[in-house]
């Protein structure tokens, strides 16, 4: 005959509800770290467009000094 003790069942009970508690927290950390990727992933979208933008201006502002005839200008008589 064997005897189940109130200490035995207490601890898998006990057990049960602690892997509960980490499937819980599992879930919600893994929420949690989808959540960031897809956060990292539109900043680093932005930012790849933030830097195209300033390839373009970048660019532009040389075609614009070599359009003006570049820096061998002299400074205006008032410098």
């Amino acid at each position: 005959m064997t005897s189940d003790s109130p200490l035995q069942s207490t601890t898998a009970t006990d057990k049960g509800e602690r892997l509960d508690e980490l499937e819980i927290k599992f879930a919600y950390q893994q929420e949690t770290i989808d959540s960031l990727n897809e956060t990292v992933t539109k900043q680093w979208e932005f930012i790849e467009k933030l830097r195209r933008q300033i390839s373009r201006l970048e660019g532009r502002l040389v075609e614009m000094s070599e359009w003006q005839g570049g820096d061998n200008e002299p400074p205006p008589p008032h410098y």
